[in-house]
């Protein structure tokens, strides 16, 4: 039985490309939203899940922090996505004949340069390859959609241009999650994710950090959100370099752990160097 990998979005979404190539031996199954997502993996539809956490140029994909802890799932890998933005229209279409174009929002903010330059209209959509699959729906040459080369191979249009994006080194990092853990794994380059809340007390956030300076630790990501709509409730996602078997992290948790009111690791993963 093939095993299968969940992902938001419709078929040709940039997280279905991540499943293709991180995972071409596991069937993608695409899931209306992130939660819809991390349940399929939950409940056990899907042996794996593709989550994307960041953009090079848009920064946070919102709210999939707060979700992660929340999920009971684990992170076991991490994987990069160069994300290259393609005009996808009906074929046999000229970019003279396109007056407008569809996408997420995240995208059209992504290529301002090729949209005033062309004079095109915009329509935010709800999911780039659903954009994709309403033009070729549409029957409409003046209608196009910003996604991927996928997405144009799934839904039958042509590419008029590609690698439209402002920058040249737009990237999404995508976490792989799974039910169960695996802290097995050794390389020499490897990373651990957690969630904590400091304790409510002067310099708290300042000590807790302390031991990670102390002992040698990089820690490469820390970002906060309120819990529950309280100013005074404040949860952390930090990523450190390192194994919670490694003597220097053993320390810093340690020191963090007098200062926290809660610590709980959510992965220990190899870190994709080719794209670090």
């Amino acid at each position: 039985m093939t095993k299968r990998i969940a992902f938001q979005g419709e078929p040709g979404a940039y997280s279905h490309q991540a499943c293709r190539e991180k995972h071409p031996d596991y069937d993608p199954l695409p899931c209306p939203s992130f939660e819809d997502a991390i349940e399929a993996v939950r409940v056990g539809q899907a042996e794996l899940g593709m989550i994307p956490v960041d953009n090079s140029t848009y920064g946070r994909v919102a709210d999939v922090h707060r979700a992660l802890p929340a999920s009971g799932l684990h992170i076991i890998d991490e994987t990069y996505v160069r994300v290259h933005i393609n005009l996808l229209a009906l074929p046999g279409t000229t970019l003279s004949q396109v007056r407008r174009v569809r996408s997420m929002s995240i995208l059209l903010g992504q290529a301002r340069k090729f949209i005033a330059e062309h004079g095109l209209a915009t329509l935010n959509w709800s999911d780039n390859a659903a954009a994709a699959r309403a033009v070729a729906e549409l029957g409409d040459p003046t209608e196009a959609a910003f996604a991927s080369e996928t997405a144009a191979e799934i839904y039958g249009l042509d590419v008029l241009a590609r690698h439209i994006e402002d920058t040249d080194v737009n990237t999404t990092r995508f976490l792989v999650m799974s039910r169960d853990a695996d802290h097995s794994r050794r390389s020499d380059h490897m990373v651990t994710s957690f969630v904590f809340r400091v304790r409510n007390i002067p310099a708290a956030l300042y000590k807790a950090l302390g031991g990670f300076a102390t002992n040698g630790i990089n820690m490469t990501k820390l970002e906060s959100y309120m819990l529950d709509g309280q100013f005074t409730a404040t949860q952390f996602y930090a990523e450190i370099d390192g194994h919670p078997e490694d003597r220097s992290v053993q320390l810093a948790f340690e020191e963090l752990g007098f200062f926290t009111e809660d610590i709980d690791v959510l992965g220990v993963y190899p870190a994709d160097v080719e794209h670090r």
